[in-house]
């Protein structure tokens, strides 16, 4: 019975998606195969990822925005470094600013611990005998006649029979209780199969961690907190897969597996798309640069002053007009001082005649007695 207020939530999705890939798998590979629900485990692992991808996204942008404010955010520690009540206000400010959410990058880390531990649940509840796991003090004929979740009895019985050389996918290498549930148990082929897919989990883990830490910014690299995790992610995390790993099925360890290659070649396609992404950004403001600049070589044209036309002079603008009879008793007008800058006399002065209005703007020049 589906109870809303207990963590059946998360147990009954997960459930489903690995059945309908088991159903998938064992059609072709058949119902018993080791490798039909190992690839069950798998494809549960990409599924759930494909639907965290645009959180996925969303993270990687959050950390390098994180990373390009690294300048700004170690100019307020330098600041307020002592006021942390102070430093928190501008913190909030620089985000909202920025429209930077520190929430995003912990959406897909944090939506992946529930469906690790509701896995680790459901693989665990197909062998129910073993202590501290579902109902204790059940028959071998009990724990196969019930089913789990969303797994019929029938399939809970094909789960503990699948096994590769006698290591069942839901055994540790240390297990000892709960083992007559399995139709064969061989404790040197679980260690046998469970130690390498231990070591390529931790590999995955390193590798994963690398690509991760070398896309860092110099900046936030250089951070104390960021060096920290830096090396956290690089050496205590892959140790302690493989160290944690006797202890987990090998089921789970599968999960590990594949969540980490998923990650790693995810990561790669994403960075891929977002530096894709930056470079056009950069091309584009290239080119708008190119365009507004000069042509190389030449000189900015300079803004040519708008030429003033000289109007026609006539009587009315206050110069006095001459007028020289000819024979055939035509007149020409002529100012007077048509030759510019000099008068009649050649002197280079220009005298205007006796009650002749001067031009305006201009000063009235005295007489010479």
């Amino acid at each position: 019975m589906f109870n809303w207020f207990s963590l059946d939530i998360i147990y009954y999705p997960v459930s489903a998606i690995m059945w309908v890939w088991y159903k998938a798998f064992s059609f072709v590979l058949g119902p018993e195969n080791f490798f039909a629900w190992a690839l069950a485990v798998m494809f549960l692992v990409f599924t759930l990822r494909a639907i965290l991808y645009k959180p996925f996204v969303r993270q990687i942008r959050t950390q390098r925005q994180m990373q390009e404010l690294q300048p700004q955010i170690k100019a307020l520690q330098k600041k307020y470094g002592k006021d942390r009540q102070r430093f928190a206000m501008e913190m909030q400010k620089l985000q909202k600013e920025h429209g930077f959410n520190p929430i995003l990058g912990c959406l897909p880390m944090l939506a992946q611990v529930p469906v690790f531990l509701g896995l680790y649940h459901v693989l665990m509840s197909f062998n129910r005998t073993q202590t501290g796991i579902g109902r204790l003090g059940l028959s071998v004929e009990e724990n196969r006649s019930l089913g789990n979740y969303i797994f019929s009895a029938t399939d809970v019985g094909h789960f503990l029979d699948a096994n590769l050389f006698g290591a069942p996918l839901g055994a540790t290498m240390i297990q000892q209780h709960g083992l007559e549930a399995f139709t064969a148990f061989n404790r040197g082929s679980v260690i046998a199969v469970g130690v390498p897919l231990m070591i390529l989990a931790g590999v995955a883990t390193y590798f994963n961690s690398r690509a991760s830490v070398a896309r860092q910014s110099p900046e936030a690299a250089a951070n104390p907190q960021t060096a920290m995790m830096n090396k956290l992610a690089l050496y205590v995390f892959p140790l302690g897969v493989v160290v944690g790993g006797p202890f987990l099925p090998l089921a789970i360890i599968i999960y590990w597996l594949a969540n980490n290659v998923w990650t790693f070649g995810q990561q790669h396609y994403v960075f891929g798309i977002i530096e894709k992404e930056e470079e056009a950004k950069k091309l584009e403001a290239k080119e708008r640069r190119s365009q507004n600049a000069p042509a190389p070589g030449a000189k900015p044209k300079k803004q040519s002053k708008t030429s003033v036309e000289p109007k026609e002079i006539s009587s009315t603008d206050g110069v006095e007009l001459d007028e020289t009879s000819t024979d055939n008793g035509s007149s020409d007008r002529k100012p007077t001082g048509s030759s510019p800058g000099k008068s009649a006399s050649g002197n280079g002065s220009r005298t205007p005649r006796p009650g002749a209005t001067p031009r305006p703007g201009t000063r009235p020049k005295k007489r010479k007695r």
